[in-house]
């Protein structure tokens, strides 16, 4: 009886291991490919050189993908997949709204600064894909927004898909400075237009001081 049972279970199996086989050869094509272009460019990589440095023949490669542009997409949608999972990480690890809020922030901005060259940007911002990321990503920080407005740590007079679309436009920009000092400077500027508007005294008719993102308000009347 014993015998009956493994062998039933060894289709399964079998599969398991074909499957986690072809996955450990998709994954190293793509890592290959990246690492190919990134050192010769995108029109100087061969669907043979790929091959060649992956370590499996041209037609098990032709298998998995039809043409390094189609290799690149792919590996483009695995990046895009684990940055809106370090996104979601670094927002479940922060503080109170203003700190999720900032952190997801700098996050984005840092990736933006690890860009691409123009040729490859151009090939891999068209697809689908991105399109669907980039909604995903304006949520997520629309939904942190929302919370913080709620909290008074950013101001409540635009909506949030508005300073999530600011947010995101201004934070792009970081994909053109020279450091990471640099990137985390614009992350500040674009935090500071986020601070609550100030508020004229009706009285005195004085501009009272705006907090600063990421200071917990109290609780409003």
């Amino acid at each position: 009886m014993h015998v009956v049972t493994y062998i039933g279970m060894m289709p399964k199996l079998w599969n398991e291991t074909i499957e986690a086989h072809r996955r450990e050869v998709r994954d190293a094509i793509l890592d290959t490919t990246a690492a190919l272009v990134a050192e010769h460019g995108l029109r100087s990589v061969t669907m043979s050189q790929i091959a060649g440095e992956t370590g499996i023949g041209r037609a098990t490669l032709y298998k998995y993908f039809s043409a390094v542009e189609a290799i690149l997409m792919a590996w483009h949608e695995r990046q895009v997949t684990g940055h809106l999972e370090h996104f979601a990480e670094v927002r479940d690890q922060a503080g109170d709204a203003g700190e999720r809020l900032e952190a997801v922030l700098e996050a984005y901005a840092l990736i933006s600064y690890q860009h691409h060259g123009p040729e490859l940007a151009a090939l891999l911002h068209r697809g689908e894909n991105v399109a669907r990321a980039q909604h995903q990503l304006s949520g997520l920080i629309r939904d942190l927004l929302a919370e913080a407005a709620e909290t008074g740590d950013v101001r409540d007079d635009v909506a949030p898909d508005e300073l999530a679309s600011y947010c995101l436009h201004a934070l792009a920009a970081a994909s053109t400075l020279p450091s990471k000092a640099a990137v985390r400077r614009l992350v500040a500027v674009t935090l500071a237009g986020l601070h609550p508007r100030a508020a004229i005294s009706p009285a005195t008719g004085a501009a009272a001081t705006m907090r600063p993102a990421g200071h917990r308000a109290g609780p409003r009347s």
